[in-house]
């Protein structure tokens, strides 16, 4: 599909969907929507995010919006500088996407994405061509802002949880891995305040990726070579737009997405015990964690938003998403990278341990992560069949159809994009988490032949 368009914002291909006019037509539909104001604009440093930079500015601009420039940053910092002075942002980055791919993420004036409502009353406006053009004396203003990523790591520094000097007497020996995103233009400058040696691969923020950008455990091996040779305390690794964050210890093994925000929910619960929201398909790790300080987990839809939102509204310590996601609402409802950096190395202060036996002293789940394509049946038909077949089971309808054991659990979702479902299973041991993953599987299949 060369180009999809959500109430979260479009998506494609550059140059096969995502064309100039398309992201003309979304940014004009969006300052209409806005009603003029302060734009934040930011963008990861695709190839093509120049081109549909200029498009974006043309189309604010035209319906009145005055833009703020904040040039290449990661989309935490985009979110911050909306929260701060804006009455909306628009990040231009396609997070995890292959290289070809660009899209735009639309903001709230809050900094938080925006919500199924707003987000349809933008692409009603797109559709119908229904925009408010500005006059020749009030069309908008472009101004560029070079502090948005000082005004972020201050932020950073300035958090409760972080204790910079003591951070920066341990001198951590750090590695990351930048993938040529815009990693590069705020963890160099990070790790440098909080006292670390690093080294950084990949810093550049030219958008030729060097691996795929997903940061997971089988795209690490560079950075797993490194943190051993460099003799590294530990090594993080992002996604181009810096809201996802993977951790490998000194050994050199990737302890995948999964870690990154239980282990920042340990060193945060510890401190400030209370509500932890994360999405359906996080690992139940978190509710061992939140055991241990007496706190709760609260489970919403897959999304940023839906966990964001939710965390606001029960006055959450903390929350996030299984894929190295972390939401510290004292900083502010948005994932952030640069954030969980600064936890996990005031973790390791605090638990004077190495990175490898912090992990080791959490309870131990795998999660495998299947995709089953259908041609005859929709997924919502496929799933009800499902939920059916498992109405024994003590079931949890968050998102999807989940299936709860004592220690284990599969999860079957229908994707938002594409006519497939999400199988996931967890279990303590990665072989009964494989044969629970290939067992629904097999009833998926039965059920949709019949």
């Amino acid at each position: 599909m060369p180009l999809l368009i959500s109430v979260s914002g479009i998506r494609g291909v550059v140059g096969n969907g995502l064309t100039p006019e398309v992201v003309l037509r979304a940014a004009q539909a969006y300052g209409t929507w806005l009603g003029g104001g302060k734009v934040i604009v930011g963008r990861d440093s695709r190839v093509t995010g120049e081109m549909v930079r200029a498009a974006v500015v043309a189309g604010l601009t035209a319906v009145g919006c005055d833009v703020v420039d904040v040039g290449i940053c990661p989309t935490p910092t985009v979110q911050l500088a909306t929260e701060r002075q804006g009455q909306g942002g628009i990040v231009i980055t396609a997070s995890h996407n292959p290289i070809e791919w660009n899209a735009l993420k639309l903001l709230a004036p809050d900094g938080l994405f925006l919500d199924e409502k707003q987000g349809q009353e933008v692409v009603s406006r797109m559709e119908k061509g229904d925009f408010r053009f500005a006059p020749w004396d009030k069309v908008g203003s472009i101004q560029h802002y070079a502090g948005a990523v000082e005004d972020h790591i201050r932020r950073i520094l300035s958090l409760r949880f972080v204790n910079v000097a003591a951070i920066r007497k341990r001198r951590f020996r750090i590695v990351a891995d930048c993938v040529h995103g815009a990693g590069g233009v705020i963890i160099p400058r990070l790790l440098d305040r909080l006292g670390c040696e690093y080294e950084i691969l990949h810093e550049e923020p030219n958008g030729r990726f060097p691996r795929p950008p997903e940061p997971l455990p089988e795209n690490l091996t560079e950075l797993c070579d490194a943190v051993v040779k460099s003799d590294a305390d530990l090594g993080f690794a992002v996604d181009p737009d810096v809201d996802r964050l993977a951790l490998v210890a000194a050994d050199g093994t990737p302890l995948g997405e999964e870690y990154t925000l239980a282990l920042v929910a340990d060193l945060v619960l510890s401190h400030r015990p209370g509500t932890v929201v994360v999405n359906a398909s996080t690992s139940r790790v978190m509710e061992a964690v939140a055991r241990r300080y007496k706190s709760r987990v609260v489970r919403t839809k897959v999304g940023e938003i839906h966990v964001a939102k939710k965390a606001r509204q029960v006055k959450a310590t903390l929350a996030g998403e299984g894929n190295g996601g972390v939401i510290l609402p004292d900083a502010h409802f948005g994932r952030d990278a640069p954030v969980g950096i600064a936890l996990v190395l005031q973790g390791l202060v605090e638990r004077e341990m190495s990175l490898h036996d912090w992990f080791r002293s959490l309870p131990q789940f795998c999660m495998v992560k299947r995709r089953l394509e259908l041609a005859d049946v929709s997924p919502a038909v496929l799933l009800g069949k499902y939920q059916e077949a498992m109405s024994g089971q003590r079931l949890d309808l968050t998102d999807g159809v989940t299936v709860l054991w004592e220690d284990s659990w599969v999860q079957v979702r229908a994707s938002n994009t594409e006519p497939i479902v999400r199988v996931l299973a967890e279990a303590p041991a990665r072989e009964r988490a494989e044969e629970l993953a290939e067992e629904h599987i097999r009833l998926l299949r039965t059920l949709a032949g019949g």
